[in-house]
Formats: C-alpha cells, sequence, structure tokens
C-alpha cells in the first residue's frame, strides 16, 4: 500500500470508524484536539509528513503505526480513553518518492502556513481562500506558481488585477510543494513543540 493511501487518506478502517462515531474529545482541551498537527515518521524515524491527529489515530489503531509521542490530550470512547499522539511512526518503511505534492487547496495553505500572502494574516483555513496572481481572466493558469492563500479582504481589494496593478506586494515568491519544502514546513512547525525538535533538528 502506498504512503499516500496510508497516511494522506482521510478513509478510516472498520474500528477506526466506530470508534469515532461513539468518542467525544474531552473538554478540558480547547475541542479541537483531533485538528492538531502530528508528525509522521518512517520507520527509519525520517519526518515524511504531517497529518491530523484524527488521522493519526486511525494509522495506530489500525496497526499501521504506532505512537512515538503524545499530546497530553485524550480521545474519550465508549469503552476506551486514548492520549492522543503528538508524533507517530509507520511500522513498515515506506518509499517516498521525491516529487511535488500534488496541487490542491489543501497544500497551497499548508505551503503558505495558512498566511495571507499579501497582508501576512494567519486565518484557519475556512477564512481563506486561493488567489491567482495574474487573474485567470487575463490568462494566469491554476499552477504552484500563480495560486496564493489569500484573506477575503485582500482579494477583494486585489480583483482582476495583478499585485503591481493593486499596489500589492506578495510576501515570497509562490513555488511547488516539493520534499524540500515539505521539510522545512516541518521544521517551523517543529519550533513550537518541543515533542517534533529532536526528530526534525539533528
Amino acid at each position: 500500500m502506498s504512503i499516500r493511501s496510508e497516511v494522506g487518506s482521510g478513509t478510516t478502517s472498520r474500528h477506526g470508524g466506530s470508534l469515532f462515531a461513539a468518542a467525544a474529545v474531552h473538554r478540558d482541551d480547547d475541542g479541537n484536539s483531533l485538528h492538531a498537527p502530528v508528525l509522521v515518521l518512517n520507520a527509519s524515524y525520517e519526518p515524511i509528513n504531517v497529518c491530523a491527529a484524527r488521522r493519526a489515530l486511525v494509522l495506530v489503531l489500525k496497526g499501521v503505526a504506532m505512537t512515538e509521542e503524545e499530546n497530553g490530550h485524550f480521545l474519550h470512547a465508549a469503552r476506551v480513553a486514548m492520549r492522543v499522539p503528538s508524533v507517530i511512526r509507520l511500522l513498515e518503511y515506506r518509499r517516498i518518492p521525491h516529487q511535488s505534492r500534488a496541487l490542491s487547496r489543501k497544500n497551497i495553505l499548508l505551503r503558505d502556513r495558512n498566511t495571507c500572502q499579501y497582508c501576512a494574516t494567519v486565518l484557519p483555513s475556512s477564512e481563506l481562500t486561493l488567489d491567482h496572481v495574474i487573474p485567470r481572466s487575463r490568462g494566469g493558469s491554476s499552477t504552484w506558481e500563480n495560486l496564493v492563500a489569500c484573506c477575503h479582504a485582500c482579494n477583494r481589494r486585489k480583483g482582476n488585477q495583478s499585485p503591481a496593478e493593486a499596489g500589492m506586494k506578495l510576501m515570497r515568491e509562490p513555488r511547488a510543494f516539493n520534499l524540500h519544502t515539505s521539510r522545512h514546513i516541518m521544521r517551523l512547525m517543529g519550533r513550537s513543540d518541543d515533542k517534533w525538535r529532536k526528530y526534525l533538528f539533528y
């Protein structure tokens, strides 16, 4: 089975699905524990991905991965209480192809770290849109190099103009999300989680 289908898929197993159907996150936390980022390690302890805690728990329940670090929260279900992981490790080594990730809204927002590339405001995914740097009506294509995360206010301000015409400037030149970009983002995220550091900085 490919790393994409195991780590990237949102499909749950029969056991994982039944657990989450009956589960509720303990309300001592902020209610977002299942959406917290989890670092995914290969069997060799090499960092290869970041997924949501919900997906990480499914991988552990399916026997695909094991928990290496916990984030301090609990998932309470009818018959079990599970610690929510912060770092998981795949039990079998997976070869990771050195190629760009699929072009998608999720990956654009991940590349841009949920930050509007015009005003530098950090927002939840639901409050961001994608902007075509060169508008589609003027020949702009839907590519890594022409799509950026953008807040709705900046998107309205820019309208059907180029950034220069709108008097706006991009924070950085948009690039394809490749292995180097992915590792860089993992390291940036790891700065705020001490449990990630020993796997990301060596």
